[in-house]
């Protein structure tokens, strides 16, 4: 009897607008085991425009090949110079069509950038791509954008898949919803099934994500940031679960705005229950505020809430880590996307459930 040798299938992946690399994380970690052949995807290229979120994908990622990572506006960018791959991912700029912004959708200055993307999938032709944006994305110019960039995509010649993801019902500890776009070449005759969730009866709580294991002083990242006077004496009448709306702060402690009222304004996590959303932009009161202590969280328990482990550093200024982290993609939930997707070239069954967002026709 004679051991059947079997072959390893391998996915080259190249990206646009890849950020520190939540995504890319979650990809490299998985490996699919058929009976005739392994799956597993490999980085090749990568291309953003912030200088400190490539410096972090190169050292965590590739840092035997760090030139394979461009930081280049992708206006800029020479497509033809590229290395032809088999799979693509790309988590195209959600500035304008995020319902905390002014929502300007493909008249703002990043909402047709989603186009590059496409250019890519047409010249190179991969074999399945992955696209992530913000759930405000269904309802963009009265929900016509969406459907323009479904079309694009479905007349580059890809079976689509598409699925607003609740990220806390898949073991991240936070509530992040995200609009995921899979699509597979027609020609495959393959069709991608969105996973069942994997933590619906039990979501992972903020308290759970912080302090199991506890993160020690002397990670990478975990700088404190000095809190005025007034705003820890304002964060000790807000219990936890509360925002600077809803507390009963005494009037000198107020926030005199009229418009602006969002509800993560100086919010307090609720240690029993999954973190509100991490954001990459905004000044003081939006950066997630500790249910007990009187403070911001630092940027290494940003990144516990993101799923990154404590042995991801990121590289830059704190502004710019806040950034990259609230910007990027969870990789626990990466990871769950991208293993059904290996899992759907394999041949291998996986618990899924039905894509609840709009049709193509």
């Amino acid at each position: 009897m004679t051991n059947q040798i079997k072959s390893v299938v391998i996915f080259r992946l190249g990206e646009l607008f890849s950020g520190p690399g939540g995504l890319a994380l979650g990809a490299f970690k998985n490996k699919i085991v058929s009976c005739s052949s392994d799956y597993l995807i490999q980085h090749l290229w990568a291309v953003d425009y912030d200088s400190d979120a490539c410096e972090t994908y190169r050292r965590n990622l590739c840092p035997d090949c760090p030139q394979s990572v461009i930081c280049e506006d992708v206006r800029k960018l020479q497509i033809e110079a590229l290395k032809p791959i088999d799979g693509f991912a790309f988590g195209f700029p959600c500035n304008d069509f995020s319902v905390v912004g002014e929502r300007l959708g493909f008249k703002g200055e990043f909402g047709p950038l989603y186009q590059y993307g496409v250019k890519i999938l047409r010249y190179f032709k991969p074999q399945w791509f992955l696209a992530e944006n913000v759930s405000g994305l269904r309802s963009a110019g009265s929900g016509d954008e969406f459907k323009k960039i479904l079309k694009d995509l479905d007349e580059s010649g890809y079976h689509l898949t598409a699925h607003l993801f609740k990220f806390e019902e898949y073991g991240v500890p936070q509530s992040r919803h995200r609009i995921i776009i899979v699509g597979i070449e027609k020609k495959l005759r393959l069709e991608f099934k969105v996973p069942a969730p994997t933590h619906l009866a039990k979501p992972v709580t903020a308290r759970k994500a912080l302090k199991c294991p506890p993160i020690a002083l002397n990670t990478p990242n975990h700088e404190f940031t000095r809190q005025s006077d007034k705003v820890v004496r304002r964060l000790k009448f807000i219990l936890p679960g509360q925002n600077a709306w809803t507390a009963a702060i005494p009037k000198d402690l107020c926030l005199h705005v009229e418009r602006a009222r969002l509800s993560h304004i100086y919010k307090r996590l609720d240690p029993e229950k999954p973190s509100y959303t991490v954001t990459g932009s905004g000044g003081g009161g939006t950066h997630i505020y500790h249910w007990e202590e009187a403070r911001s969280l630092t940027n290494r328990e940003r990144a516990r809430l993101q799923t990154f482990s404590d042995d991801f550093v990121f590289y830059g200024s704190k502004e710019s880590v806040r950034r990259q982290i609230g910007m990027a993609v969870p990789p626990k939930a990466a990871r769950i996307i991208f293993e059904s997707i290996l899992k759907t070239f394999a041949g291998i069954d996986y618990d899924s459930v039905k894509a609840n967002l709009l049709p193509l026709k």
